[in-house]
């Protein structure tokens, strides 16, 4: 059976991430120094943890399309209860991550210049938020199959929209309270736009499996 090509282009995304991922690791395990001069002494589970989120984004996008090939339900109130399921599902990872990675890491101080691991959780935090972002995304488009909560969740697409490159400055150190905060306030809003929908989402940590698919 042959290969579809978007599945092709995102096992090749895959090597890229989980390459960088495994170096940033190495690095780190080889006796890189923080700013305070105390090696960061990342664990090979750390670093393991690290390869499976670079595989997130391309592993998630995958099953979508899988999801998407898959026999739809055929009435209407069974399309409603599908989408609310997705839904839930790929908010939930989305708020998990972003809390997991970027936002507690974030008020614990582990991103200042000199904190102990701070390369590290960088790295983690930039991934975690490309996955956020790719997660409720699919959440959106999950919304659209229940009238109501398409209807919830309509107003924040822009906001979501604005989490796109934020990955990136997470990465680099450039990150500040302003983006933070864009996190929690898109992620506390999807939360409420499904509650209010009768889809209600709760946390969800991915596991290393899930990340890597």
């Amino acid at each position: 059976m042959s290969v579809p090509r978007t599945a092709r282009l995102r096992r090749a995304l895959t090597a890229v991430l989980l390459s960088t991922a495994l170096l940033a690791g190495a690095t780190a395990c080889g006796g890189g120094r923080d700013g305070g001069g105390q090696a960061e002494g990342v664990s090979m589970a750390s670093a393991a943890e690290l390869a499976a989120l670079a595989a997130a984004v391309p592993a998630a996008g995958e099953a979508d399309e899988l999801a998407a090939a898959t026999p739809s339900p055929t009435s209407s109130a069974e399309r409603q209860k599908f989408a609310k399921t997705r839904f839930v599902a790929n908010a939930g990872l989305a708020a998990g991550a972003t809390y997991q990675w970027i936002v507690k890491p974030y008020r614990e101080g582990k991103f200042k210049k000199g904190a102990k691991g701070r390369t590290f959780a960088l790295v983690k935090a930039g991934l975690a938020g490309a996955f956020a972002y790719n997660r409720l995304k699919a959440a959106v488009d999950n919304a659209k199959g229940d009238p109501l909560l398409s209807k919830a969740v309509a107003p924040l697409t822009a906001g979501i929209e604005s989490l796109k490159g934020l990955g990136t400055k997470l990465r680099k150190g450039q990150a500040g309270d302003a983006d933070i905060d864009a996190f929690d306030k898109v992620i506390n809003g999807v939360k409420d736009a499904g509650k209010s929908a009768g889809a209600e989402v709760k946390d969800q940590v991915p596991s290393l499996s899930q990340l890597g698919g």
